[in-house]
C-alpha cells in the first residue's frame, strides 16, 4: 500500500525521464489552459485535469505518458486517472519546471 502511494506521487523508483522522451513518451500538462500559456514544457500536450476523462482522442495508448503540473499534486492525480482508465506506463513528472530541467 504504501510502496503504491509512493508511485503515484512519484516517489517511487527513479525515472530517467530523458530517456522516456527519447523513446516518444508523451508529456501532458494538466494545469489549466492560462498557466500552460504562461510556460510549459516544449512538446507537451496540455489537458487540464478535469479533461483528463474526456480527452482520451489526444492521449497516445501505446507510449509511456508522463504527467506534470505547477507543484506534482495534480499531475499525481493525473496519473491515477490515466491508470484507471487502463494506460499502462504513467510517471508523474510533478512540477513543469522541474521536469522541464530533467529533460
Amino acid at each position: 500500500m504504501i510502496n503504491t502511494l509512493k508511485n503515484i506521487l512519484g516517489f517511487g523508483p527513479k525515472v530517467e525521464y530523458k530517456e522516456l522522451v527519447k523513446a516518444g513518451a508523451q508529456i501532458i500538462d494538466v494545469r489549466t489552459r492560462g498557466e500552460y500559456a504562461g510556460g510549459h514544457v516544449k512538446g507537451s500536450v496540455n489537458i487540464p485535469l478535469n479533461e483528463i476523462g474526456s480527452s482520451a482522442n489526444k492521449i497516445k495508448k501505446n507510449v509511456p505518458l508522463i504527467t506534470c503540473c505547477a507543484s506534482g499534486m495534480r499531475s499525481a492525480s493525473a496519473k491515477s486517472t490515466l491508470i484507471s482508465m487502463g494506460y499502462k506506463e504513467v510517471h508523474n513528472g510533478g512540477g513543469w519546471m522541474s521536469l522541464n530541467s530533467k529533460l
